[in-house]
């Protein structure tokens, strides 16, 4: 009677076993499924409340992907409610590039409600190019002014002069607004500064006058606005002020005295060149006179060497030598009555 019991009682405990583990299994995951869905219910209920259709199994993923989910869930919601349409993949690709999802989530809800059109995928390329996405957009909706030149850079004016010579230094006040199609790849405030001071100084310069300037400042800024200073940058320039203008040194004046001054140096050189090859000129007629001197002196010691060969030779007797003589004297007492001074060689 018992054996058939004892047979088969192990059969039945195994499988008692197999059930509490498998109950076991199903009430880990139950308890898991609970906890998980306690912990999203909340963010689930506001999504869905609101319109933002984010599902458990999508802020399941989010987590485990390491995403902040509350922080999607809060953008998603906001961007909903101002009308702007987005997924979620966005939002959360964004997160994962490393992008401030709020302040681009802030700057697309501004931009659509001052009826512009920002595309999300604009705004997060802004924001991954390191530009500041929200300060873009104010900056768009209320201008801002720069100053020209940058007192950053420390200089308080910009110097022109006018066709008259006269300097004459302003400073100016830029207002710009942002053009958010050309924010990435556009040129920056340096460009725009840049630009105005070169303006400015073609301006001034291109003026006859340097009263005219002062009288009529507006000129300036005229002039500057319609050479298209913003083309290629991220900025739209609304208007260019004078804020101060101010006369500075007659640079025409200063330039011609300067000139003056390198004119007479020169001038000095080459009298002072001159003088010195006249010098040279000079020594080289001395020594020329000493030379020809010199000759005289030689051909005159050939003279009685001349006078004893005609001698010999006959061709000369001595009466002829004595009246030769005689009329020397002659001259030289006729020169000494005259006044004259005269060196008589006696020839021997």
């Amino acid at each position: 009677m018992f054996t058939p019991i004892l047979a088969q009682g192990p059969g039945i405990g195994e499988g008692k076993v197999w059930i509490l583990v498998v109950a076991g299994i199903a009430l880990l995951i139950g308890i898991f499924m609970l906890v998980v869905f306690f912990s999203f219910v909340r963010l689930y209920v506001q999504s869905l409340l609101t319109g933002a259709k984010i599902g458990i199994f999508d802020l399941v993923g989010m987590k485990l992907r390491n995403v902040d989910y509350s922080m999607i869930v809060r953008q998603k919601i906001a961007l909903v409610q101002a009308g702007v349409r987005i997924t979620t993949e966005d939002l959360e690709s964004h997160f994962l590039a490393r992008g401030n999802v709020p302040k681009t989530s802030t700057a697309v809800i501004a931009a659509h409600k001052a009826g512009m059109d920002l595309p999300w995928k604009t705004a997060a390329a802004i924001d991954l190019a390191g530009r500041d996405v929200l300060d873009a957009v104010r900056t768009s909706v209320n201008p801002k002014v720069i100053d020209c030149p940058d007192p950053a850079k420390g200089r308080a004016f910009l110097d022109a002069v006018c066709r008259n010579g006269i300097q004459l230094r302003c400073k100016a006040r830029v207002t710009v607004r942002t053009k958010l199609e050309r924010l990435v790849g556009g040129a920056t405030e340096e460009t725009i500064i840049a630009r105005v001071g070169e303006g400015i100084v073609k301006a001034i310069g291109s003026a006859s006058d340097h009263k005219e300037v002062l009288a009529n400042p507006n000129m300036i800024s005229q002039t500057v606005l319609h050479n298209s200073l913003d083309s290629q940058t991220a900025f739209e320039i609304v208007s260019i002020d004078i804020a101060d203008i101010e006369v500075g040194e007659n640079i025409g004046a200063k330039l011609q005295a300067d000139q003056a001054s390198a004119d007479l140096r020169v001038a000095q050189a080459e009298a002072e060149k001159r003088r010195a090859a006249a010098v040279a000129r000079e020594q080289e007629m001395t020594a020329l006179v000493q030379e020809n001197k010199a000759k005289v002196v030689l051909a005159e010691a050939e003279v009685p060497l001349a006078i004893a060969t005609a001698f010999r030779e006959g061709r000369i007797s001595v009466a002829e030598y004595y009246n030769l003589k005689n009329l020397q004297a002659d001259t030289a007492m006729r020169k000494s009555i005259a006044g004259g001074t005269l060196d008589v060689q006696d020839g021997q």
